[in-house]
């Protein structure tokens, strides 16, 4: 019988023109009783992009047709990219007038019609990301019109009268849509809940949670089978026991998901590495209903007030948390480096592990860097051992950045929070010894766990992260002004070369993101491209299977091939088939979770400074555009915008080569790094932005 692989291979040699459904049947030499399934088969290969079924019933491959399929990535102003799906295809420019009706994260299919610019139409979109929208109802004669709050997208929802519930003119409201806008029919929709107006930071967080259509509660057939994990016999028996092995997990005040510990030792000939990571995967099966709410949620959101978890709590934070002085079922890679750090043999295993202490990086940081005497004293059974990681992790973070591995040390906002959830202060959060240390480590965990099931051969999911187009390269150069370099590929070392020319500089965080700019997105693949960024040839997600669904898959398949040693060809040949939708839809649901911790990370700094209108404070420029400059203030981690048109002793004009707006009549002039004095003129709770003025 037909299957899908006889069809793409047909395809992929022997159609050199778009075919009809008799042709392929005649062509591919098929009986009677093949017609149904190869029906089905083209079907299903449409649906995912890979062929393309024109208007006349004639198919082809996408590629062949001058087609991309991937996700589109909306741009505020309207305009975006489609990221292919397919590792090594280029992105594709989507100006305003060719989006159509997709939205951001939507899965569609562009055809390329300007090959020079690598422009192109969206012609089809195969898969929604958004079945809710929140926007603003305009009503008219009972009917309402919603206009969405997310700018991105391209177009509003009309509310037939019964389904509007009262609705009344200017409220915020969520409306799911029920028929997507086709050529000129628009979108249609039914409100299905009033947002009150944000009255409280913690509303906010409510309202962020709706904009994004984000679970908030596990159903119920979920949390009834997490509760009975608890009378699963552990297994530990049946593992290798390294319990009396010195374990600690390290990791933020706040967490409570532990998903690793490590150890470390000495050897004569250099150094012994354990990474332990929980072993989710033996509680949490393939296509149990917590895999499939885990596998749709993709990832944890974090919020300053709360954490949106992947499984129920009483996986995340008890049956698979490493906590302290508990035993816990593993998966352990064992490491061995020598005394430059250069790899020595790895072994992979499940374990029982049990954890000495519970660390944050603070109190780490206390022993290493400050030398805090009674930090050091208080763990003094464990100082030998942090000493010791400190010295391996720097081997092993030296070997990485020579490699070429980029380093981008962005400061990142911290919002703490009082009793009552209101926002007391935005610190710039701290990134010291301890979050490298154990960034190193997972690092090199992550990568030997992705070249040993690449070297099995076996399916699997990578994290990949393409190599920026030569013209972007060539640019940043220009832009750093370092000398061009010729006829050389734009490796991760000639980025990191631009990377450590500006550290320092007063234009360093702007050079940063603008290499940031450059550089296409991480995300999850079943085919392994390298990881750009980390110079990587070979690179996985393994380290977090609590909070992040391709590590539990990665989990699975490290698993399945060391209990059977060998993978059997249809085994293979499903997981083949499934890993590609995983890897689309866990990429897609971690840029939402970016999205949405960023849009409440802002909000919170806007309700922090919502009572300082008026106030003035010292700040500096990190950022200049024609139409003004953004200010970071000195005295809280909170950045705010001076519009060109506040600047009113002069006519001030961009310079493109300076990165500084000058006055046409005076010396003045603005640049980045440069100090600043500016007065709180308006916060805008709603846009979500702070308003400077220049004193």
């Amino acid at each position: 019988m037909v299957n899908d692989e006889q069809v793409r291979a047909f395809f992929r040699k022997k159609a050199t023109k778009p075919l009809h459904f008799n042709e392929i049947v005649s062509l591919m030499g098929l009986v009677r009783e093949e017609r149904k399934p190869l029906k089905r088969i083209l079907r299903n290969l449409t649906a995912e992009g890979e062929l393309v079924r024109t208007r006349k019933g004639f198919y082809g491959p996408a590629q062949a047709m001058e087609l991309v399929t991937g996700y589109f990535e909306a741009h505020r102003e309207g305009y975006g990219f489609v990221i292919a799906e397919r590792p090594g295809q280029r992105d594709v420019f989507v100006p305003l007038p060719a989006v159509g009706s997709a939205m951001d994260n939507d899965k569609v299919v562009v055809r390329v019609e300007d090959h020079k610019r690598r422009a192109g139409r969206i012609i089809r979109v195969l898969e929604r990301a958004h079945a809710r929208i929140a926007g603003v109802a305009e009503v008219s004669r009972g009917a309402c019109f919603v206009r969405p709050k997310e700018k991105s997208i391209p177009f509003g929802v009309v509310v037939p009268p019964r389904d509007c519930r009262g609705v009344k003119d200017g409220q915020t409201v969520v409306v799911e849509i029920r028929r997507y806008p086709e050529g000129r029919r628009p979108a249609t929709g039914r409100v299905v809940k009033v947002l009150a107006r944000p009255d409280t930071p913690r509303a906010e967080v409510e309202a962020v949670i709706e904009e994004f259509g984000l679970p908030r509660r596990f159903p119920t057939a979920v949390r009834t089978e997490a509760k009975t994990l608890y009378e699963k016999e552990p297994g530990l028996g049946r593992r290798k026991d390294l319990t009396g092995l010195p374990t600690v997990t390290i990791d933020g005040e706040r967490a409570r998901d532990f998903d690793d510990a490590v150890s470390v030792r000495r050897g004569s000939d250099g150094y012994t590495l354990w990474v332990h990571i929980a072993d989710v995967g033996y509680y949490v099966p393939w296509d149990s209903i917590i895999d499939l709410e885990a596998r749709k949620r993709g990832t944890s959101v974090y919020f300053p007030d709360r954490v949106l978890p992947m499984l129920p709590r009483e996986l995340s934070e008890d049956l698979c948390s490493l906590r302290p002085r508990v035993q816990r079922p593993a998966m352990t890679v064992e490491m061995g480096f020598d005394r430059e750090g250069e790899p020595a043999g790895t072994r992979f295993y499940s374990s029982v592990i049990r954890s000495d202490e519970r660390m944050t990086y603070t109190s780490v940081r206390k022993i290493l860097t400050d030398g805090d005497p009674g930090e050091r004293a208080r763990y003094g059974h464990l100082l030998g051992d942090f000493e010791l990681m400190a010295e391996l992790a720097a081997l092993l973070r030296a070997r990485r950045l020579a490699r070429g591995s980029l380093d981008f040390d962005l400061p990142e906002p911290e919002v703490v929070l009082d009793l009552q959830g209101r926002p007391e202060a935005v610190l710039k959060a701290e990134r010291n010894l301890a979050h490298m240390l154990i960034e190193d480590f997972m690092i090199a965990a992550n990568e030997a766990v992705a070249r040993h099931l690449e070297g099995l051969g076996v399916p699997s999911l990578y994290r990949i992260h393409e190599e920026p187009e030569a013209e972007k390269v060539q640019a940043l150069t220009r832009f750093a002004r370092l000398p061009l370099t010729r006829g050389k590929r734009p490796g991760p070392g000639r980025v990191a070369e631009i990377l450590d020319a500006a550290r320092g500089t007063p234009t360093e965080e702007i050079v940063v993101y603008a290499i940031l700019r450059s550089l296409k997105q991480a995300r999850y693949s079943a085919e392994n491209v390298g990881h750009f960024g980390l110079a990587s040839e070979c690179y996985t997600h393994f380290t977090s299977p609590i909070r992040r669904y391709p590590d539990l898959v990665v989990h699975r398949v490290l698993k399945e091939v060391l209990s059977r040693k060998h993978m059997s060809d249809r085994r293979t040949e499903a997981l083949a088939s499934l890993l590609p939708d995983i890897a689309f839809q866990s990429s897609r649901r971690e840029r939402v979770a970016d999205d949405a911790e960023r849009d409440v990370v802002q909000a919170m700094r806007m309700w922090f400074m919502r009572d300082k209108v008026g106030e003035e404070f010292e700040g500096h420029v990190v950022g200049v555009t024609p139409y003004g400059m953004r200010v970071r203030l000195q005295e809280f981690y909170v950045e705010g915008f001076i519009h060109v048109s506040f600047l009113t002793d002069d006519y001030y004009q961009y310079d493109e080569r300076s990165m500084a707006l000058r006055g046409r009549h005076t010396s003045r002039g603005f640049k980045p790094g440069q100090e600043v004095r500016v007065r709180v003129e308006r916060v805008d709770i709603e846009e979500r932005e702070l308003v400077l003025g220049l004193v």
